[in-house]
C-alpha cells in the first residue's frame, strides 16, 4: 500500500467525485478560464414513464454556432443496470461528467456493498452539476435528464406502487437545482416541441414498441421546428439513440428497430396519420 498518499487511505468519503476532487483536482473539469471557440453542443433529450419502468430518447446532432459538428453524438447513456442519463448541453463537459457520474455511482456500490438509491443517486448528479457552475456561468452549461426504477416503491406524487413498475425521472438546472417529473419530460433546444408531442401521444400503460414510436414522434417534430436538433437520418442509417429500464434492468434499443419504426413513421405521416 506504500503507493497510495495518507489522503486516499485516510478518505471516509463514499464519493468518488470528493476523492478526486482531495487528491488529483487537476482530474477534474476546469471551472476557470475563458473558452477560445464555440465548442460542440448536444441538444433534445426526453424521458417518459412506460409500463415496465422509463423509456429515454435522443436526437444524434451536435452543433458549434451554426456548424453541424456532429450527426452521431450519443446523448444517452446508461448509468448503471437500473437507470439512464442524457445530456444536453455543452458535449464534451456532459459526456465528461456521465463518465464521472457512472465511476461514481461504481465506487459507492464497491464501499458499501450495495448500490445508491435513485434518489440517492439523482442527489450526487446534482451536486456534481453544482461544482460546475463557474464554468455553466461562463456558458459552458451542461443540463443532464436521469431517469431509472426506484426499488424503494415510491413513485413522486403518484404514490406507492410495485417495485418492478415504479419509473422516476428527474430534471436538472444549471445550479444543480432537482425536479422530479411526474409522467414525461424533454431537455435541450427542441424541447418544447417535444414536450407538445409527449403531451399530446403519452398514456399510461406504454409497451416499448408503442414508447417508442412515440420517442420518434416527439423527436421528428423537434428536428422540425429546431435547427440544432437531428430527426431520424434513414439515408445515412442514423436513428436517434433510445433506452429503456425495466424490471431485467437497462436495455438499448437496437439501432436497426428504431430506423424500421423511423421508417414507418414516415410512411405514415406522409399518409396524415400519426403514432398510435
Amino acid at each position: 500500500m506504500s503507493g497510495f498518499g495518507p489522503a486516499f487511505l485516510t478518505s471516509t468519503s463514499t464519493s468518488f467525485f470528493d476523492l478526486v476532487s482531495t487528491l488529483r483536482p487537476e482530474a477534474l473539469p476546469t471551472t476557470t478560464g475563458t473558452p477560445v471557440s464555440l465548442p460542440p453542443e448536444g441538444t433534445t433529450v426526453l424521458a417518459f414513464r412506460t409500463a415496465d419502468g422509463v423509456l429515454m430518447a435522443g436526437d444524434r446532432r451536435a452543433t458549434a454556432g451554426h456548424h453541424i459538428a456532429s450527426r452521431r453524438i450519443e446523448k444517452v447513456h446508461r448509468a448503471d443496470a437500473t437507470s439512464v442519463i442524457g445530456i444536453a448541453g455543452t458535449a464534451g463537459l456532459a459526456l465528461e461528467l456521465i463518465r464521472l457520474f457512472q465511476v461514481e455511482l461504481e465506487h459507492y456500490e464497491k464501499i458499501e456493498g450495495t448500490p445508491l438509491s435513485l434518489e440517492g443517486r439523482a442527489n450526487r448528479l446534482a451536486a456534481m452539476l453544482r461544482s460546475n457552475l463557474g464554468l455553466a456561468l461562463q456558458g459552458l452549461a451542461v443540463v443532464p435528464l436521469f431517469a431509472g426504477l426506484d426499488a424503494s416503491g415510491r413513485s413522486g406524487s403518484r404514490g406507492a406502487r410495485d417495485v418492478d413498475t415504479v419509473g422516476r425521472i428527474f430534471s436538472f438546472d444549471v445550479t444543480g437545482g432537482k425536479y422530479e417529473e411526474v409522467d414525461h419530460h424533454a431537455i435541450g433546444s427542441g424541447a418544447g416541441p417535444a414536450r407538445s408531442a409527449l403531451k399530446r401521444l403519452w398514456r399510461e400503460g406504454l409497451d416499448t414498441g408503442t414508447g417508442v414510436r412515440i420517442a420518434l414522434e416527439a423527436l421528428t417534430d423537434a428536428a422540425d421546428d429546431d435547427a440544432a436538433t437531428g430527426g431520424p437520418d434513414i439515408v445515412r442509417g442514423i436513428a436517434p439513440l433510445i433506452r429503456t429500464v425495466g424490471p431485467a434492468g437497462e436495455r438499448r434499443v437496437p439501432e436497426e428497430e428504431v430506423l424500421a419504426a423511423a421508417s414507418a413513421l414516415a410512411d405514415a405521416r406522409m399518409r396524415g396519420e400519426e403514432a398510435p
